[in-house]
């Protein structure tokens, strides 16, 4: 019983992680405007989970600990593409694009290097959670004028 509990979990999350992001993507697609999406916030989310993901393919956890991540990077990924591609600057992409690949490498370079980006992120969650929700609702508020 207890690991169909535990199955049923990791899999609901898992379902649930695939679509969160999706009524945002479609509304966006459909609006063919960015408007109402932060750069900045999505940026920080988009940051902190490829530190978590690249602190747990490090260390070797069990896949199914942290596999929603690389579906939430996914989506994070198409909405700041068409964050950029509706604001009509798409060539400002590669820069990100080349930071967040380069800091995937670097990350892994050194254990002292995850550790420290690991703990600077454990310790700045709250600031960085608050920081992002501030992002969006000053967004909301500039859109709703």
């Amino acid at each position: 019983m207890e690991s169909a509990v535990l199955w049923f979990c990791n899999w609901s999350t898992l379902v649930v992680c695939a679509a969160l992001k999706l009524p945002q993507i479609h509304a966006q697609l459909a609006a063919r405007s960015a408007r109402g999406i932060s750069l900045p916030s999505l940026l920080l989310e988009l940051a902190g989970f490829l530190v978590f993901l690249r602190y747990q393919c490090y260390y070797g956890s069990p896949l199914l600990t942290y596999l929603e991540y690389p579906i939430l990077i996914v989506q994070d990924v198409i909405l700041l593409l068409c964050v950029f591609h509706f604001n009509g600057n798409m060539r400002q992409a590669g820069p990100y694009a080349a930071v967040f690949v380069s800091s995937w490498f670097v990350l892994g370079l050194q254990k002292w290097l995850i550790d420290l980006a690991m703990s600077y992120l454990e310790r700045l969650a709250d600031a960085l959670c608050h920081q992002r929700r501030w992002r969006h609702l000053e967004c909301v508020v500039h859109v709703a004028r």
